[in-house]
Formats: C-alpha cells, sequence, structure tokens
C-alpha cells in the first residue's frame, strides 16, 4: 500500500512537471492592477494677484516663458514645501500655467502645463491609462512637460476637479502609468 502511495505521487509530480512553463510577469509591460491614485496631501491654497507675487516668481516665469502675461496665480503650501500655480497667455494667445518650488528662498519651474484634449495624448499613454482595471476616461487632460523632458499627462475623473486621479509619464517613447503622484 506504502509503494503504491509513492508511486502515485511521484507519478503526479511528474505530470506537473510535464505543463507549459509560464515565463514571469515582466514588471515593466505587465499591466497595472489600477490607475487611480491614492488621494494628495491636503494644501493650503491661497490666491494671490500677478502684481503681488513675489519678483522671483515673476522672474522665474518670464524666464522660461518669455512675454508671458500672467492672468492668476495661486500659492500652495503642502508638505513643509511652498509651491506657486502661475496661469497665463503666451505672446501668442496660447494659455500656458508654470509650476514652481520654493527652495531657500529661491525659485524653480519645476513644470510647464497645458489642457490638451484626450484624444490629443500619445496612443502609447492612452493605451497605458486604459489597461489599468480602474480606467476610466478623463473629463480634462493636462499635458505637463517636467524639466528632464518627461512629459506628464495629468487625467481628472469626471466630478473630480480638484487633483488628477491618475498620471502617466511618457518619455522615449515609452508610457508608464505612475504609481505615486508627483508632489508639484
Amino acid at each position: 500500500m506504502r509503494k503504491r502511495l509513492w508511486l502515485m505521487a511521484g507519478a503526479l509530480l511528474v505530470s506537473a512537471g510535464c505543463g507549459k512553463a509560464e515565463a514571469p510577469a515582466d514588471p515593466a509591460t505587465a499591466a497595472p492592477e489600477k490607475a487611480v491614485l491614492a488621494d494628495g496631501p491636503a494644501a493650503e491654497i491661497s490666491e494671490i494677484a500677478a502684481a503681488d507675487l513675489p519678483q522671483g516668481v515673476r522672474d522665474a516665469v518670464l524666464a522660461r516663458a518669455p512675454g508671458m502675461t500672467i492672468a492668476e496665480a495661486e500659492r500652495k503650501a503642502r508638505g513643509g514645501m511652498v509651491f506657486y500655480d502661475v496661469e497665463g497667455t503666451r505672446p501668442d494667445g496660447s494659455p500656458v500655467e508654470l509650476d514652481l518650488i520654493e527652495e531657500a528662498g529661491k525659485y524653480r519651474v519645476v513644470e510647464m502645463q497645458r489642457d490638451i484634449a484626450w484624444t490629443d495624448a500619445p496612443a502609447p499613454v492612452r493605451a497605458a491609462a486604459g489597461a489599468a482595471g480602474d480606467a476610466f476616461t478623463p473629463a480634462r487632460v493636462i499635458e505637463s512637460t517636467q524639466e528632464d523632458g518627461t512629459i506628464v499627462y495629468e487625467l481628472f475623473a469626471p466630478g473630480k476637479p480638484d487633483e488628477p486621479a491618475a498620471e502617466v509619464n511618457w518619455k522615449d517613447g515609452k508610457a508608464v502609468l505612475r504609481s505615486e503622484r508627483n508632489a508639484y
């Protein structure tokens, strides 16, 4: 009896090993489980008139977008950091927003943004966002060019205009759904 159990166990092990081996999933190409990011930290936001912007903010904005007409601005304090969102128009009339961070009393532009239609985002960006189990069709899309040339597509869910629900990085022809939101 004992010998027959060992033979049966051995046969099962051999037959289990005969199936087709599956390669482990490549994390770089595997579809993410979810697109929607956790809520970001709350920000203390105050509106600032263009004339009341710190001179360093104004100088940094105009150095990045020469001739820009500043229409409005916000100061945001979040997580011990201070940011400025400055919106306006370029000399050609196109809208633009620059986000700046304050570092030791100096201001640095960290991203330049514009709203686009979802259909204008690159196909691989739309595919990366759509591959997640909780994918959604964005109500608003911001194309945000970072200092290193990466473009972050900020996707706002319908009915949630305060912060992007998902973000996709686009660089060197590769689209990657972010698992953490940008600090700014």
